[in-house]
């Protein structure tokens, strides 16, 4: 994979007239390289939403962006963000962009076959976010802890690295560092985020107070948000093109991510935010999420969950 480019880099919508933009931040992940194509194709200015949407080449960072109130609104997880909330920050999820099923993965070193072998290893991760909660997942499920490995800190770029260098056992990443990791020789998945259906889901987070005094902002950009799901289906060959470069990978390697990430359809959407029994209901999700990082100690206290879910502004949406 080719290298992202270092730093924050900000690309900018400009706002009509003095209306203040609200501000936006994405990362790496399949599902929210598509918010590029938002801006390239001129969907929030169609909209009627100044945005300046703030790519970061680190996922954490943009999370500590958010909490510290320097973005409106950010993509991130389901997992991520009940942990920020658990830390005091107040977050409501608007938007579900896709749920991931096989994009996330445990990428092991040669000689390790099952999650028990790692016992005693070296395993990199970014630390409290989404792919060290898949690890933890994977050694629950296993019988086994976090106490039972050696678990190594480190940005996800960075824990690629690491891996591909022959510094850890095992490493946690999401696509595209996944493609990185993989040229390791003889390197191979473990378990993925497919093992784990609906434990990963990925969405646009804002800032409680901003939805308050914003909603009709938030309104148009999640409006442009399925505007650009339909210009992506409707012009597969020149938005791959702005996916791709954004991601820092080549088109092939593009393509080979849509089957790990599943896009919601608006009514896809509409059904997430719905009470269930399974984690494809993001209340349930919600509920096992939380119990789940108290239990491993990711979250301190209870997260609050009231009033995290606003389903209005899909269920709005044309």
């Amino acid at each position: 994979m080719a290298a992202l480019g270092s730093g924050l880099l900000a690309a900018c919508q400009k706002p009509s007239g003095t209306e203040v933009p609200v501000r936006i931040g994405f990362s790496a992940w399949p599902g929210w390289i598509p918010w590029q194509v938002t801006e390239e194709k001129g969907l929030f200015t169609a909209a009627g939403v100044p945005v300046t949407l703030q790519w970061f080449d680190g996922y954490l960072d943009s999370i500590n962006a958010l909490n510290a109130g320097q973005l409106d609104c950010n993509s991130q997880t389901l997992a991520d963000t009940i942990s920020s909330i658990a830390g005091g920050a107040d977050l409501q999820v608007v938007l579900t962009n896709d749920n991931s099923t096989g994009n996330d993965q445990i990428i092991v070193a040669p000689g390790i076959k099952s999650v028990a072998d790692l016992k005693g290893r070296k395993v990199a991760a970014e630390e409290g976010t989404v792919d060290h909660y898949l690890l933890l997942l994977g050694l629950k499920k296993a019988g086994l802890s976090s106490s039972d490995i050696t678990f190594v800190p480190l940005e996800t770029g960075a824990a690629a690295a690491a891996f591909v260098a022959g510094q850890v056992d095992a490493v946690g990443v999401f696509a595209p560092f996944t493609t990185q990791a993989l040229k390791r020789e003889g390197s191979t998945t473990l378990f993925s985020s497919k093992d784990f259906p609906g434990a990963i889901s990925d969405h646009l987070v804002c800032r409680t107070e901003f939805v308050a005094k914003n909603p009709e902002k938030i309104q148009k950009v999640v409006d442009a948000w399925f505007a650009t799901l339909a210009t992506i289906k409707a012009e597969p060959g020149p938005t791959l093109a702005i996916l791709a470069k954004r991601a820092g990978v080549s088109e092939a390697d593009y393509k080979a991510y849509d089957a790990g990430t599943t896009i919601l359809t608006l009514e896809q959407n509409r059904e997430a935010f719905k009470p269930g029994n399974t984690m494809a209901s993001l209340p349930f999700a919600a509920d096992q999420i939380s119990l789940f990082l108290q239990e491993v100690g990711l979250a301190k206290t209870p997260p609050k969950l009231d009033g995290l879910l606003e389903s209005r502004f899909v269920d709005a949406t044309p």
